[in-house]
């Protein structure tokens, strides 16, 4: 529920988590947010919570809709994530963040075992397709190693095993465990049940855009959303992803 709003004043919004997450998005960049900029994040997270998947994100950043790469790497939910090399013309408010495939990247600081072993969810929205083999969303440890990675063409979840595909459309591309012998995957709006046993998470933390450990394979896509954390419905995440960057694409002037 909204209760005030007025140019060049923190907005105001009656859900706690929202007013205190866009509160530090508008120190960070200096400015007030466009009023349905907030309206559309505040309409995310109360979505999360009717949907009772808001409890399982416990290391997210929005890098769309602030004013500034700063104001986007302020984290929704969970510690903030260390930039490597990002610099401000990288940072489109509407499509988000844009690795370059070579040193761009950010550390989640979210270790890979943070997480129970098979109570764990990993997701990426990206908004261009990135089609290089390996281009990495998300990513800690390589094979065998009870590794998460979200890539263009493999997905792993405390696991060694891979889930094959073509996963380099735009949109939210997920892993989520729920069991120690099933992993639920999502990408082109659809999810797929993968049989896959757990392995011991390795203790790396992860990182956005390449994978820490393993090889490198970083990412050339534009990321515009990541979540990490406790097992979801990626669906639910799905819908409720796509509806924010959507609306913040249509609020920006």
């Amino acid at each position: 529920m909204t209760l005030v709003w007025r140019p060049g004043y923190i907005t105001t919004f009656a859900d706690p988590d929202v007013q205190s997450y866009l509160t530090a998005v508008e120190e960070a960049d200096g400015q007030s947010l466009e009023y349905p900029v907030a309206v559309a994040i505040d309409e995310f997270v109360r979505g999360c919570k009717n949907d009772g998947i808001w409890d399982a994100i416990k290391a997210s950043c929005i890098l769309a809709g602030a004013r500034t790469l700063s104001g986007a790497l302020v984290p929704l939910v969970g510690t903030a994530p260390t930039n490597f090399n990002f610099v401000d013309g990288d940072y489109n408010r509407e499509t988000g963040l844009k690795g370059n495939g070579v040193h761009k990247y950010l550390d989640s600081n979210r270790n890979n075992n943070a997480d129970p072993q098979n109570n764990n969810h990993n997701a990426s929205y990206a908004t261009s397709t990135h089609n290089v083999s390996g281009s990495m969303l998300i990513g800690a440890g390589g094979a065998g190693a009870g590794s998460n990675n979200v890539a263009s063409d493999f997905v792993r979840n405390r696991s060694g095993f891979f889930s094959y595909g073509t996963f380099a459309s735009a949109g939210l591309v997920g892993a989520s465990r729920s069991a120690s012998n099933i992993l639920a995957v999502r990408h082109s709006g659809t999810t797929f049940a993968n049989a896959s046993s757990s392995i011991t998470p390795s203790t790396d933390t992860l990182w956005i855009f390449r994978r820490n450990g393993g090889g490198a394979f970083v990412s050339s896509a534009r990321i515009a959303f990541y979540s990490i954390g406790e097992s979801l419905d990626l669906a639910a995440l799905d819908t409720r992803v796509s509806d924010l960057i959507t609306a913040i694409g249509a609020a920006i002037p």
